[in-house]
């Protein structure tokens, strides 16, 4: 299913285009990108200017699994906050930018910003 047949995904792409015109990850501040599928979350910390991903989790990496199942997706996004901030804060990152990726702020990716915010990141 394209963008062309979902009116939905179109308009979240067009959002997204609109936010990260004027968002960048740098070295001292990276980007965190959230990233919502039907039944997945993702979460990665990328630095812009080189190019590169310093640290990712989602619901389907080992540490997320190595945990007991959580009771829904919003939950398992709670889960997926607090790993990305455990290692970025690993990793020496403590600020970060937040990029909703052109989803609306609510729900599984709000879940995931606060839990983050809660682990320790600064945005």
């Amino acid at each position: 299913m394209g963008v062309k047949s979902n009116p939905r995904e179109a308009a979240r792409l067009k959002r997204k285009v609109r936010i990260r015109k004027n968002m960048n990850g740098t070295e001292e501040r990276p980007r965190m990108s959230v990233f919502r599928s039907e039944k997945h979350i993702y979460a990665q910390i990328v630095d812009d200017v080189q190019g590169i991903t310093l640290v990712a989790a989602s619901t389907l990496s080992p540490e997320y699994k190595e945990q007991e199942k959580p009771k829904g997706k919003v939950e398992g996004a709670k889960r997926v906050g607090e790993i990305v901030a455990r290692k970025a804060i690993e990793k020496g990152i403590s600020k970060v930018v937040f990029d909703r990726n052109g989803f609306i702020y609510h729900g599984r990716v709000q879940a995931l910003a606060d839990a983050a915010r809660a682990a320790g990141l600064d945005f």
